[in-house]
């Protein structure tokens, strides 16, 4: 394996730190189109995570 942070782990922190933001601001009431907003960007990031997970298990199996 590579040396260095795994890219994908970095998608994970980013996607949980949006999905935060989001939780944070659906229940203050305010601004609730943003955190709709916050809250399509961190489910984008989990998918880019996992499928940057996958490509790196496939590239490591051979």
């Amino acid at each position: 394996m590579k040396k260095g942070i795994n890219k994908s782990i970095l998608f994970y922190v980013v996607s949980a730190l949006f999905l935060i933001v989001s939780a944070i601001g659906l229940t203050t009431g305010n601004e609730n189109s943003m955190a709709i907003v916050w809250l399509c960007l961190g489910s984008s990031f989990l998918c880019l995570g996992s499928t940057h997970k996958k490509k790196e298990n496939n590239a490591d199996d051979k």
